[in-house]
């Protein structure tokens, strides 16, 4: 420890490490349960000592290592407990074209049911919500087109859009 503190000797750091290198592996296998995070983390633990043995003032190498180790296990777990790994299975992995095309063929299902839904309402409901959302129209010229009182256009708006929800709604339960 002293030669890798008076001249930075990675050689004479390499060689205490790996008098220990067992010891630290296995306090991270008992972490981490998998071999090869454990792996990881013994490398990781190396490139700590490099800053950390000039930091402090160490008097037993060999419990001063395990404390080291047993901390950066729990930082380690509790970083990943942030962000949580998920499974994957392959198999369910679906390439460009079939996201693709099943976006499409959503869509099309999704359109499919708005036009049956727009078919079941009152024909005012139909025709105000037709003005509004699709042809960009606002209250006062939906009134000037219809001859329809800007109230009952604001009712048929809301009544409609209300009505063609609970439509979608069933259409995609069904």
């Amino acid at each position: 420890m002293q030669a890798y503190r008076s001249g930075n000797n990675m050689a004479s750091l390499s060689e205490l490490y790996q008098r220990y290198m067992e010891l630290v592996y296995g306090v991270c296998l008992k972490y981490f349960k998998d071999p090869e995070e454990a792996k990881d983390a013994v490398l990781n633990i190396f490139e700590e000592l490099v800053t950390k043995l000039h930091k402090y003032e160490i008097s037993n190498f060999k419990a001063w290592l395990h404390q080291l180790t047993k901390n950066h296990c729990l930082m380690k777990l509790r970083s990943d407990k942030k962000f949580s790994k998920a499974q994957i299975d392959i198999s369910l992995v679906q390439n460009e074209e079939t996201v693709h095309l099943n976006g499409m063929l959503e869509k099309e299902e999704h359109f499919n049911q708005l036009a049956y839904c727009l078919g079941q309402l009152s024909h005012e409901q139909k025709s105000v919500l037709e003005l509004f959302y699709l042809q960009g129209k606002c209250y006062n010229e939906i009134v000037t087109a219809t001859g329809i009182e800007w109230n009952k256009v604001r009712s048929y708006i809301q009544n409609g859009k209300r009505n063609l929800k609970i439509c979608m709604d069933k259409k995609a339960a069904d």
